[in-house]
């Protein structure tokens, strides 16, 4: 007999974590003059399990650096030991231009039990037109990015493996919608047919399971009208029954976005799809802003989507531009139609802190 080869393989893998904090000085100009060694502080924000804070120096730290305005990331954490890189930058607002102050990409030690648990200090000369350039309405914005490193580990590969393929049972009920075959009901919706299956419904949405196979009119119709939706909606809607996902929908602009959002949240609502209708409540959130808080909190009330509805609380109680929702379309409608959610709001901004 041969000799026998045996062929062993190892990894080691380090992952990181990586967040972003922006942290926005409003009335800028009021906190010139402070005084040299004075500073203010961010809200804190974690990032791989651990707290950190920006911390803004408007007249230096030092007398010897009082002509330069000074920004540090800070480990808020106690007795923690954490690698990390991270880099610091003006951003405007506006424009969207950003300036990196600091980028430090080779990975460093913060600790909390001594000086460590500061970043190496950003300088900004005070006077010069770098920072004048990103001060807006007598705001400025410093954005802040972090990369913790987590956990490492040791994998070890043996001879004896088959790898197996990922799933593809997505793709397969993909192309039974797609193909329409063996389809045994139609929605006719704005005028557009859609084929499915009664089944693959009825096993995703228990609406669908009392439409079609309790005892409504629809169950033994091959053609069922919906009515108050819209076809794209009512399309994503099944593609999302079928596939588990949406459609890309990459040649939408955010509002647009927002809107087909907040119908198929509204459709997933009506159908007791509740996955689909975190999944909208999250894709609402992302593009959160004064423009459309109060339109996206009155939906959330009107289809009992509780967590949206309290980001949407949150964001306005907290928010510093609330001059700038009250002047939407969306609060006039909110303030007619759902007045007793302005009672939480006012709570959450009477308890905001005062600066």
């Amino acid at each position: 007999m041969g000799s026998k080869s045996k062929k062993t393989a190892s990894s080691h893998t380090t992952e990181t974590e990586t967040g972003t904090h922006s942290f926005k000085i409003v009335g800028y100009t009021l906190n010139k003059g402070i005084g040299v060694g004075k500073s203010i502080r961010s809200g804190t924000f974690s990032v791989g399990d651990y707290d950190w804070a920006l911390r803004f120096y408007p007249d230096g730290v030092n007398e010897v650096s009082k002509d330069f305005a000074a920004v540090y990331l800070l480990l808020v954490c106690k007795n923690a030991e954490v690698r990390a890189s991270y880099s610091l930058r003006l951003v405007n607002k506006n424009t969207g231009l950003q300036e990196t102050l600091c980028s430090e990409t080779t990975i460093r030690v913060f600790k909390t039990c001594n000086t460590a648990c500061f970043s190496p200090c950003t300088w900004i000369a005070r006077s010069s037109e770098l920072l004048a350039g990103y001060i807006v309405d007598d705001c400025l914005t410093i954005e802040c990015t972090v990369a913790v490193v987590k956990d490492s580990w040791v994998e070890n590969t043996g001879s004896f493996e088959i790898e197996v393929p990922p799933s593809d049972l997505s793709e397969h009920f993909s192309k039974l919608f797609l193909a329409e075959e063996g389809s045994d009901v139609t929605f006719s919706v704005g005028g557009k047919n859609f084929p499915a299956h009664k089944i693959v419904l009825a096993t995703r949405s228990p609406v669908f399971k009392a439409q079609l196979y309790g005892q409504m009119k629809e169950r033994r119709a091959r053609r069922v009208t919906v009515e108050d939706i819209q076809p794209d909606v009512f399309k994503a809607l099944l593609q999302f029954i079928y596939t588990d996902s949406l459609p890309e929908w990459d040649g939408l602009d955010a509002e647009e976005y927002c809107e087909i959002s907040r119908h198929l949240l509204a459709a997933a609502d009506r159908y007791a799809m509740d996955r689909l209708k975190l999944l909208c409540a999250s894709n609402l959130v992302n593009y959160l802003d004064t423009e459309n808080v109060a339109t996206t909190l009155a939906l959330a009330d009107q289809h009992n989507c509780d967590r949206l509805k309290d980001v949407c609380i949150e964001f306005m109680g907290s928010s510093d531009e609330m001059d700038a929702v009250v002047k939407t379309e969306g609060y006039a409608n909110l303030k007619r139609t759902c007045p007793s959610i302005l009672v939480d709001i006012l709570e959450k901004k009477s308890r905001k802190p005062m600066t």
